[in-house]
């Protein structure tokens, strides 16, 4: 058991620091392939095709890497969805870390706010953002963390309980809500012309509720609370696009059955310790083709 300890407080303090780390890098705008044609010409008035997001679109730890510190795979599901659209005019800002704040900052690195890659000549726009508002990173490194003081029971949850009873997970989404909401009205203000899609968060943890401990460190009890979680940040993303209007990719139902838990072969999100190359509890390169195919089917129209 103190070896699990070690261990869990190992997991707790890595991931911690991946969702803390606002990793971005100076000039990382455009990715590799595709994107090198648009470099010039499209910064102007904006790339036909825009990404913009965090480390569930960018895919840290995938081959290629392509953008320096924001950890972008020249494999992730913007740069496939753009190839499945023979989109050759193609920009993708996302990077790892980034909060809505990074849509309007430069961030670390000098890496530019992320909507200043759109423009009039934009006709699509994918977003993928949310996660690290409600501190997805911390989250995590907090329930591995705490995952061998209890293996049976839900210390994380405890944690995130407030003294009334109060869920301090589902007030972060209430509270990051609005902040979706302003992204997506200055997507259409930058972008007027653009469809416009939100993308949503893959399934991480089983939708069966059940937990791997301690191959993968969360807690009997905690699985199924980081389950539901996640699934109420989703279901506050297709609230806010539907207000704007705006289609939501479901990437949680394509990926169900791929989780953490799963064997390898039939893994498409990683679990703490990667067995394919990707970031810990992040999509693999099979988790953002399967991400890629539920956007393409969203915007071929």
């Amino acid at each position: 058991m103190a070896q699990v300890r070690e261990r869990g407080a190992r997991y707790g303090k890595a991931l911690a620091a991946l969702g803390a780390a606002s990793v971005l890098t100076a000039g990382a705008a455009v990715a590799a392939g595709p994107a090198a044609a648009a470099t010039t010409a499209a910064q102007a008035g904006g790339a036909r095709y825009v990404a913009l997001g965090d480390s569930y679109t960018s895919g840290p730890g995938i081959p290629e890497q392509t953008g320096g510190d924001c950890a972008r795979s020249s494999v992730n599901y913007p740069a496939l969805t753009a190839a499945q659209l023979g989109q050759t005019s193609f920009r993708d800002v996302s990077c790892s870390g980034a909060t809505t704040d990074d849509m309007w900052n430069t961030q670390a690195g000098a890496a530019g706010p992320q909507l200043d890659a759109l423009g009039k000549q934009t006709r699509l726009v994918t977003v993928g953002i949310g996660g690290n508002d409600i501190g997805f990173g911390t989250i995590i490194g907090s329930c591995a963390a705490l995952s061998p003081t209890d293996p049976a029971g839900a210390p994380c949850k405890k944690q995130y309980t407030a003294a009334d009873g109060s869920d301090l997970l589902a007030q972060r989404i209430n509270d990051a809500a609005p902040k979706i909401a302003k992204v997506l009205k200055a997507v259409h203000e930058r972008a007027p012309y653009a469809k416009v899609a939100l993308v949503g968060y893959p399934s991480i943890m089983p939708d069966n509720g059940t937990s791997c401990f301690p191959s993968v460190p969360i807690a009997a009890g905690d699985a199924p609370y980081l389950r539901d979680t996640e699934k109420r940040l989703n279901t506050m993303l297709q609230q806010q696009a539907r207000a704007a209007h705006v289609r939501y990719v479901d990437t949680y139902g394509p990926t169900v059955g791929h989780d953490v838990c799963v064997p390898a072969a039939d893994r498409w999100i990683e679990g703490a310790t990667p067995e394919s190359p990707a970031a810990p509890f992040h999509p693999n390169a099979k988790g953002e083709a399967a991400m890629a195919g539920a956007v393409y089917g969203v915007v071929r129209g």
